[in-house]
């Protein structure tokens, strides 16, 4: 399954069900799983890993060194999960001493021109529309949708199950289940449509919107809104992952709208 007109390092671990297109460069200290079909002029280099069942779309680029003036040539790894994509001209970069490894989950989808930066955390189930750009060290959670030509700061912190839309800039952390946009970047509603999608109940829905309305629209500064949804409102998964998040956020969440 390995075209003749590839450049494959002999040292790579590759499974005997993957497929590898012509033109493509696959560098030493390098696995790829069962079934991954890696095409035609794509470039997996030194220290990737890539899972089952991916696909790697053409002059898209797997475990290139960082864009860090800090790195030194240290080892490090950029894991793909099983079934990810990453489309044409995406780019997902090696990790550096900070954490050694850049990771993306399974199930994602990486768009076209996308770029995953040194260190990063996506979840599994995230989508990166095209030509959004990741910083280094950002962590994106699960089910996460970033619109296309997204701009990500580095060290931010993308929650689960948000939407942020396409263009966006994006400097603080963006709190699970909501819908980000405008500039600067704004809470705009919860992403009602998305949880219903993925089986969040009406019940659960409810429960995110009462929280967000506390922190959002009670007129509240963080703190005081915080202390009203512990004394107002009953515990849940999805009320005590917000206060979570927006407790440890380093960074500080994302104004709300004007």
């Amino acid at each position: 399954m390995i075209h003749p007109l590839a450049c494959v390092d002999p040292s790579a671990v590759i499974a005997e069900s993957a497929e590898i297109g012509p033109f493509a460069y696959i560098e030493a200290n390098v696995v790829i799983g069962e079934r991954t079909k890696v095409m035609a002029n794509a470039s997996v280099l030194y220290g990737a890993r890539i899972g089952a069942d991916c696909t790697i779309f053409p002059s898209a680029v797997v475990s290139a060194i960082p864009q860090d003036l800090k790195f030194r040539g240290e080892d490090s790894v950029a894991i793909i999960g099983d079934h990810t994509v990453l489309r044409e001209c995406a780019t997902v970069h090696r990790g550096t001493a900070s954490k050694g490894k850049t990771v993306v989950g399974e199930y994602c989808l990486i768009m076209a021109y996308s770029h995953v930066a040194h260190d990063c955390e996506l979840s599994d189930h995230i989508i990166l529309s095209n030509a959004t750009q990741l910083a280094g060290e950002v962590v994106v959670d699960e089910y996460a949708i970033l619109g296309g030509g997204s701009l990500v700061h580095q060290f931010t912190h993308v929650g689960a199950h948000s939407m942020t839309q396409g263009g966006t800039k994006v400097n603080k952390d963006i709190p699970p289940y909501v819908i980000a946009a405008r500039e600067p970047v704004s809470f705009c509603g919860i992403n009602s449509v998305g949880l219903s999608r993925r089986g969040f109940t009406r019940e659960q829905i409810t429960a995110i919107q009462d929280t967000y309305r506390l922190i959002y629209m009670s007129g509240l500064n963080v703190s005081q809104a915080l202390q009203q949804i512990s004394e107002t409102l009953p515990p849940s998964v999805e009320r005590d992952a917000i206060v979570n998040f927006i407790t440890t956020s380093p960074r500080g969440v994302i104004r709300g709208t004007m």
